[in-house]
């Protein structure tokens, strides 16, 4: 059975490991990996978030800059062009908190001043270390992600050689660097990064060993939406790969998921958390 805790954020708390927490996922991006362009325009994300919100999403998740495989890295300057107009419709506009998916610091602090309460960083402070500075100062909540290289050389590099030996060393040192500067381990969260520089084969490892991260200590968040390792021949079939992997992370223990169709993922959830709590009784 996951562990229970509770996820301290400046405003709240969120608790963690009794019900799987589900995280949306807005893009205000051009080229996303699923739905690029489609939220770029502040009045469709704004309706777009209202919509993630009423389906059921414990946390929204925006998304300024892609880190699908071969994107190129965008300045700060463009990544807040996207983010300030939508996270400036959307503030206290939620009753669930807003996390912003950035490495930038920069980026960051503009963000918590804006309202958002959680900041997701696709390379587990190794991009820009300063960021975790940014959140402790905002007392907000942060969540790790394992990246191997940058996505413009994904394609390069060759496979892991232990996936989640090294998993587990990185994020280890990401929450050491962390908890260096002051942030609390309440407010941590790790995702192993599924397809952030991994073989296909090796998420299917992470997911089947995902039980090993409980080690960290900390809550587990896991991506597996629309990731290439999933792709089948149409968008629904997809889908379907989606909530099967979904479900898969939540029995190996993941307290949280992030995913774009939170109606049909919370269908999955139900029935993963289910299981759980019936093993564990």
């Amino acid at each position: 059975m996951r562990k229970l805790s509770y996820w301290k954020l400046k405003q709240r708390e969120i608790q963690l490991g009794e019900r799987t927490v589900l995280v949306g996922v807005l893009n205000v991006t051009p080229d996303s990996f699923s739905d690029g362009g489609r939220y770029s325009d502040p009045d469709r994300a704004f309706a777009r978030a209202l919509e993630i919100e009423e389906q059921g999403a414990d946390i929204l998740d925006v998304g300024a800059e892609s880190t699908r495989p071969g994107s190129e890295r965008i300045s700060a300057a463009e990544e807040m062009r996207r983010l300030i107009p939508v996270l400036k419709r959307l503030k206290d506009r939620l009753s669930i908190p807003i996390s912003v998916d950035t490495y930038k610091a920069e980026v960051a602090e503009r963000a918590l001043e804006l309202g958002a309460e959680i900041i997701n960083d696709p390379s587990g402070l190794t991009f820009e270390p300063q960021l975790s500075r940014v959140v402790s100062n905002h007392n907000a909540g942060l969540i790790v992600n394992h990246m191997r290289g940058r996505p413009e050389t994904w394609a390069k590099l060759a496979p892991m050689p232990d996936p989640m030996g090294t998993i587990l060393r990185d994020l280890d040192a990401a929450v050491s660097r962390a908890r260096h500067v002051g942030i609390d381990k309440s407010k941590l969260v790790v995702d192993p990064g599924l397809g952030f520089g991994k073989r296909k084969e090796q998420n299917s490892l992470i997911l089947g060993r995902l039980a090993q991260l409980a080690a960290l200590d900390v809550p587990i968040l896991v991506g597996p939406s629309r990731k290439a390792f999933l792709a089948h021949e149409t968008p629904e079939e997809t889908e379907f790969a989606t909530a099967a992997a979904v479900a898969a992370s939540i029995l190996g223990g993941a307290h949280l998921v992030r995913v774009h169709r939170v109606r049909e993922m919370r269908a999955a959830a139900d029935v993963a958390d289910e299981i759980l709590r019936a093993t564990a009784g």
